[in-house]
């Protein structure tokens, strides 16, 4: 199983879309600053995610969430009003 996942920073107005196959893990190494990528808005919730069943489509999700069609989509259907 892989994941597709947003988190939001606490600090900042800073949203970030990743993919993994462990997410505990990979929320944690956010949140400890083990990722150059996220290290400067840490700590971090998570606001949603997205299970799918192999990488290739993990991949193509993520590239969507990250797309100006995507954000769209998401903000309308996964995020919360405060998010």
């Amino acid at each position: 199983m892989f994941y597709v996942y947003i988190l939001k920073s606490k600090v900042k107005e800073w949203r970030y879309v990743g993919f993994t196959r462990d997410l505990r893990k990979r929320v944690k190494e956010h949140n400890s600053g083990q990722s150059r990528a996220t290290k400067n808005y840490k700590p971090f919730d998570l606001v949603s995610y997205v299970a799918v069943s192999d990488k290739e489509t993990a991949l193509k999700l993520e590239r969507y969430f990250k797309s100006g069609s995507g954000i769209a989509w998401m903000n309308k259907h996964l995020m919360s009003e405060e998010d």
